[in-house]
């Protein structure tokens, strides 16, 4: 008969953290252990492109455009790179699709492990802290092309307030103010960001602040897709406020999208920031 008692390791008291106990019972298992050939392999898998997170009174706004590329090559039109993390939080990835989604379903166990052990979630910047130690196990592969630099952001139930953190692929966090993108778009969408930012945004002015800057990356930027009028596919637009993580329908995404598109027609190169 089969003993499906859980074995020693599993009851053992120790760290809250499942990525250090994964990697002692079954260390194959995390993407950062795999092994590659010498030589850069940047060009063996879909790369995500770019996020942009911008924070408002009351929350958090990110969203991510819809487009993978190999090379010169889309290998993927509808990819989705923005994910929840737990109830308040969400990453946005940039980077090798493949591994960076791997990682962000890593992070999310991690951190529904850490309430389980501990009754209790983790601060924002324990979360920060958690993504980043992550990321930094994964600088073997980064330096072989496979890197993954996403977008963290939350609602700080503590300090009442949406917050936004940037990665290098060392690990190395920070924390950004009010807005900030990553990915080969990131550029672009920081500077049509810089025009279109106000700090008294509500949450539909701040959706369609991100949208027109996604709108701008993809202007100029040959990786990151812009709305697909044909297909109408659209950003994907995750909102986080005190009521938690919510994915923006794409019925309303679409709605403000073709509002943006609209605009356009007039105006190509995008709103007049105010002078004074």
């Amino acid at each position: 008969m089969h003993d499906a008692r859980l074995g020693p390791a599993f009851l053992a008291t120790g760290s809250s953290s499942f990525a250090d106990f994964l990697s002692q019972q079954a260390p194959e298992l995390l993407p950062s252990r795999r092994a590659l050939p010498e030589g850069d392999a940047a060009g063996l898998a879909p790369h995500g492109t770019t996020i942009v997170a911008a924070t408002y009174p009351g929350g958090v706004v990110m969203a991510g455009d819809r487009r993978a590329t190999m090379g010169n090559i889309i290998a993927q039109r509808d990819i989705e790179k923005v994910f929840p993390a737990d109830e308040f939080s969400c990453v946005g990835i940039a980077g090798t699709a493949g591994i960076a989604v791997e990682m962000v379903r890593l992070f999310a166990t991690e951190l529904e492990h850490y309430e389980k052990i501990e009754g209790t979630t983790l601060s924002m910047d324990g979360k920060a802290n958690r993504l980043a130690a992550l990321i930094r196990a994964n600088l073997g592969l980064a330096m072989q092309g496979l890197a993954v630099v996403p977008l963290f952001a939350g609602y700080d139930l503590t300090t009442s307030q949406g917050r936004i953190f940037s990665y290098d692929v060392t690990g190395g966090r920070y924390e950004e103010t009010a807005f900030h993108s990553v990915g080969s778009g990131s550029l672009f969408a920081r500077g049509s960001l810089k025009k279109l930012y106000r700090d008294d945004l509500d949450v539909d002015g701040c959706v369609t602040a991100v949208v027109q800057a996604l709108y701008d990356a993809a202007d100029d930027d040959s990786a990151t897709g812009g709305p697909d009028m044909t297909r109408r596919i659209f950003p994907v637009v995750g909102v986080i406020t005190e009521a938690g993580y919510r994915r923006m329908p794409d019925s309303e995404v679409a709605g403000i999208a073709d509002r943006v598109i609209a605009a356009r027609m007039d105006r190509p190169d995008g709103p007049a920031a105010s002078l004074t």
